[in-house]
């Protein structure tokens, strides 16, 4: 049986294949009753292909469904709700989960329609879909990524799906970290798949894909996404926040040279990105409690400009979020309807990006 501190790492080409093999070794839920519901959590943030770097594979999901189903296992279920914005049921079709669930006869469940549970711990109060805190064993499916606040999204952070976009905001007002560790003591991972296929190394939204070629697999959440951290560039020193918090509200262990058990090791893939570190495009930013949307969307207009040789052009600072909802008024380009009392302001919830990519240029050419 695989105990809790065992990463598994399997590299190739096919992830339907890889899957499949490693999960014919490990064999989890060796006990559990073959009636039992099971739910797989991909990670749908928005409805572009996996190709993008943004969303889950389906083949590898396909494998994953195919080896409880040769197994007996008859109550398999997907659940997942997209981002601020976006609608899940456009991401299952896009991202093509539909074609899924018709061909395998495994329900797709939209969390963010689903029956509401209010959960308090850690002294926090969070809304929570019901369906999710149902099943038996929850199987976390998300992609290796950076993420433009939480720099890595993984395994911890897929789980925002699971909230309803009300919560999802508020956990922007509240602290985006320690709500992100908290939500992973409400709801369990039992077990976690990491596409690590085929990621975006720059932000969530995809568009940069990186092929690197792997599923990561383990049981202790945390171990696996400090050790993913770690494929990513960070260092024990400089894990992101949510991650240690998680650490610290003794979720799983952190990642200290444990054993990874490798196969086909003769296929692995360097990672790397010619795209520039989220840090270069952060510095032009005054992020202030923003929702991961918005944000987004900003970040991806900066990329834009960087394209076209604007940026170094590009009056600062830009400001977006929650936290400026309150201020009187303040400097700065404000984007978002959050920072409308910005002495300039784009406005949108989230806005489009090339609206903002438009307005932008326009502060450049007013400037000069």
């Amino acid at each position: 049986m695989l105990r809790d501190n065992k990463l598994y790492v399997s590299y190739g080409e096919f992830p339907k294949e890889i899957i499949k093999d490693m999960l014919t070794e490990i064999k989890p839920f060796a006990n559990l009753g073959l009636d039992k519901r099971i739910a797989l959590k991909p990670n749908l943030v928005l409805p572009k292909i996996s190709e993008s770097g943004a969303t889950t594979s389906p083949e590898l999901v396909s494998g994953i469904i195919e080896h409880f189903q040769e197994r007996g296992f008859k109550n398999l279920a997907i659940m997942e709700s997209s981002w601020l914005g976006a609608r899940t049921e456009e991401s299952f079709d896009e991202c093509g989960f539909t074609k899924l669930s018709r061909k395998y006869n495994v329900p797709l469940i939209d969390l963010e329609k689903d029956r509401i549970k209010k959960v308090t711990v850690e002294k926090q109060k969070i809304d929570v879909a019901e369906s999710i805190l149902e099943v038996e064993k929850l199987i976390n499916i998300p992609v290796l990524k950076a993420h433009c606040q939480t720099q890595v999204t993984c395994s911890l952070k897929n789980l925002k799906g699971c909230i309803p976009d009300k919560e999802k905001r508020n956990f922007h007002t509240k602290g985006l970290d320690r709500s992100i560790a908290i939500l992973n003591k409400v709801v369990p991972t039992d077990l976690v798949i990491v596409d690590g296929f085929i990621g975006d190394l720059t932000f969530e939204e995809g568009g940069n894909p990186v092929n690197m070629g792997r599923i990561i697999m383990g049981y202790d959440r945390v171990l696996v996404d400090s050790y993913c951290s770690h494929l990513l560039g960070y260092t024990s020193e400089d894990l992101p926040e949510h991650i240690i918090k998680a650490s610290k509200l003794n979720l799983g262990d952190l990642y200290d040279n444990h054993k990874v058990f490798e196969k086909n090791a003769e296929d692995k893939k360097v990672i790397q990105s010619d795209e520039l570190p989220m840090e270069f495009l952060e510095k032009y930013l005054k992020s202030y409690k923003a929702c991961s949307p918005c944000e987004a969307t900003v970040v991806h207009a900066l990329m834009r400009l960087r394209d076209e040789g604007l940026l170094e052009r590009l009056e600062k600072p830009i400001l977006l979020g929650q936290g400026y909802q309150h201020l009187k008024e303040f400097y700065g380009i404000g984007i978002g309807k959050c920072a409308s009392r910005a002495s300039k302001h784009l406005p949108g919830c989230p806005p489009r990006t090339d609206l903002v990519v438009r307005y932008l240029k326009d502060q450049i050419e007013n400037k000069n």
